[in-house]
């Protein structure tokens, strides 16, 4: 592994579409219900948001592991 490669793996994110894309709605969504509660444009979060957040969470999490773990073996 290289450096390029290395540090695009570190760089790497998740974003509004990744998060729209598991739960089955669209971008606009996940950005109104990321809205503070006054705003007029807020939206309640998707059900099943919490268990969507945790599979991306713990996916992005591994891959950071394996990376850690495959540069300590080099």
């Amino acid at each position: 592994m290289d450096f390029k490669r290395a540090t695009d793996m570190l760089f790497d994110r998740i974003d509004h579409a990744d998060l729209a894309k598991a739960l089955g709605v669209s971008v606009p969504l996940i950005r109104q219900a990321r809205l503070d509660l006054a705003a007029t444009a807020h939206r309640s979060p998707p059900e099943g948001w919490e268990k969507a957040v945790m599979r991306l969470a713990k996916g992005r999490a591994e891959r950071l592991l394996s990376l850690a773990e495959h540069l300590k073996r080099r």
